[in-house]
Formats: C-alpha cells, structure tokens, sequence
C-alpha cells in the first residue's frame, strides 16, 4: 500500500502579513533553507516519493524552488483558487490520493520528528486499514489548537477544535497518517454538517473506532512558523543545529 504526502500550502497567510503579500508563507526562510524544505524533506526522510502541493495564488513561486522535485520523486501541483478552509483544500489533493494511504502536512509546521517506522507500517499494513496517527506535544497556548481530552486512566478520549476551555494543555499537531478510509469518513462528516468540518472531527472519528495511534513527541521539536515569532524560534533552532535537513 503506497504512502502519498500532501502539503497543505494555500490559505491567505494572514497571520504572517505583510511577510505574505508578495509570497507564499512556505517560501519563507528559516535561516536558510525555507520552510517548505522542511516539510519535503520530512516527506523523503520517511520514504514518500509521491506528493501534492496545495498552494495559493503564488503556487507560481513553488513551483519554481521545488520544480519536479528530486530523482525518483513524483509532484503534483495544485491551485486553491479560494481559500475555503482545510478540509476544502484537502479536497483538491482527493483525486492524486484516494485508494492510497497518506500523510497529511500542515505547512506551518516544522519538526525534527522521524516518521519513517510509521509510514513504513502504514505501507506493509495491508491486510486491514492502520487507522491514524497523530502528534502530539504540551503547549502554552492549547486554544490555538486542536486539543487532546484524558480520561482517568490517561487513554485520549476526545479532541476538541480551539476550545475555550481546554480539557489538557496536550495539542495535537499539523502532520498526520490517515488510512485509506479517510475519504469515507470526510463524506459522512461532510453529510452530517452542511456548515462545514474541522480536521478535528476526522480525528475525533477514527477515535470513535479505536484506530488513532498518539505520538507524543516529548523532547522533540515541534515548531508553529504560520506567525512571525514562530518564524524567529524556527530559525533560531535552525541555527542552532537542533532543527535541519538532512
């Protein structure tokens, strides 16, 4: 069962304004390389030689830092016409990936994390569907995120979208492994809410059939770049050696 990456690249890159008004937050530089290095090389580190770019108005630009990518590497390049939220972008990357299994990537994010033995299992995995795995980390500010719910006994019962009141300080990040009984839950979520869905009720459905598989990624590195102190601590630990390409 191959293992397809797509990056999610669109949006307005609103919280990086005025840095975005002429490009795409990905071509952004984190003390060199720029933030889309990071999140093809998580997708090479891992084995995925097949990608999907969703990016805005300046897809343009991407196209021409990445090209056709490197030897043996497969990319298809997508345009978000309109920004109408995650899980309409997803929605462009459906036709290169539906049948296959696939890793999710925020673009925002950055991390030192290794995901070859997930997506390794995800690959052999083929008598029945692995189900999902997400990471996970503590932060200071769970509002912003998708957030982790505890029972007693510390086994992750819920994931709320941006709470108010949060149930943990634990998020859950940008990257994610789905099966391929993604699309399948996509549309019944879909049917249930005209109003539109998060990626947190996705999860929030393969926790209900007992297939996500948390990550916490502990002293690994983590970084939000979609806001400019996010850009500043990414290139700090850039330089710092702690975060790199390999």
């Amino acid at each position: 069962m191959q293992v397809k990456g797509v990056l999610l690249a669109g949006g307005l890159g609103s919280r990086l304004l005025p840095l975005t008004k002429h490009t795409n937050k990905t071509l952004l530089p984190l003390h060199g390389p720029l933030v889309i290095d990071f999140a093809l090389d998580a997708f090479r580190r891992s084995g995925i030689t097949e990608i999907v770019i969703i990016g805005n108005r300046f897809i343009d630009k991407i196209v021409e830092h990445v090209g056709e990518g490197v030897s043996g590497e497969v990319i298809y390049y997508v345009q978000e016409e309109e920004p109408k939220g995650v899980v309409n972008a997803i929605r462009l990357a459906r036709q290169f990936v539906e049948g296959d299994r696939m890793m999710l990537y925020f673009s925002d994010n950055v991390t030192n994390w290794n995901f070859t033995s997930d997506v390794q299992l995800f690959s052999k995995s083929d008598i029945s569907p692995p189900g999902a795995v997400l990471l996970a980390r503590q932060v200071d500010n769970p509002s912003e995120f998708g957030v982790c719910a505890f029972n007693s006994e510390g086994e992750l019962i819920d994931i709320v979208e941006k709470p108010v009141e949060p149930p943990s300080d634990v998020a859950i990040g940008g990257i994610y492994l789905y099966d391929e009984l993604f699309w399948e839950y996509l549309d019944l979520q879909s049917a249930k809410n005209s109003e539109g869905i998060s990626i947190s009720d996705l999860n929030r459905m393969y926790l209900t059939e007992s297939k996500v598989e948390l990550r916490d990624i502990g002293a690994h590195t983590w970084i939000d770049c979609g806001t400019p102190e996010g850009l500043l601590t990414g290139s700090r630990l850039v330089e710092e050696g702690i975060i790199s390409i390999d």
